[in-house]
Order: C-alpha cells, then sequence, then structure tokens
C-alpha cells in the first residue's frame, strides 16, 4: 500500500498518468485476482487524489471568480 505522503507528492498528471496504465491493465486482462485487487486498490487511491487536486483547482477559481466579482462590484459604485 502507499504511503499518504507519497500520494499527496503526486502531481494531478501524475496520477492521471498511472490510473490511466491501471485501467489499461484491467481490461486487458491476464492478471490473477489477487494483482487485479492490487491494481483496483491503487486506483482508488490515484482517483482519490486526482479528485482532491481537482477540488482544490475548483476551489481556487472559485476563490477568484468571487474576487473577480467583488472587485467589480466596488468599480462600480
Amino acid at each position: 500500500m502507499t504511503s499518504k505522503v507519497a500520494e499527496e507528492a503526486l502531481g494531478y498528471e501524475q496520477a492521471r498518468d498511472e490510473l490511466i496504465e491501471v485501467v489499461r491493465r484491467l481490461e486487458a486482462g491476464g492478471t490473477t485476482l489477487e494483482e487485479s485487487l492490487a491494481l483496483w486498490e491503487r486506483g482508488e487511491e490515484l482517483a482519490k487524489v486526482c479528485r482532491r487536486w481537482l477540488d482544490g483547482a475548483r476551489a481556487r477559481l472559485d476563490a477568484a471568480l468571487a474576487e473577480e466579482e467583488e472587485t467589480g462590484a466596488e468599480d462600480d459604485s
């Protein structure tokens, strides 16, 4: 199992690319049940990393848009 520190160190693109590879391997088949379960678990971890990055990006965009609206409203006064 991957450590939490290592997961947090992954950038979005790294996590996404590894997740794509995990999905490719699962879809290709030819792995044992144990290997498939390990791949699935890794895929779940990677998906969570991607989701955290995307949620963070959304929060930053929302904050920037709110700031822009606030500044625009002050300029109209």
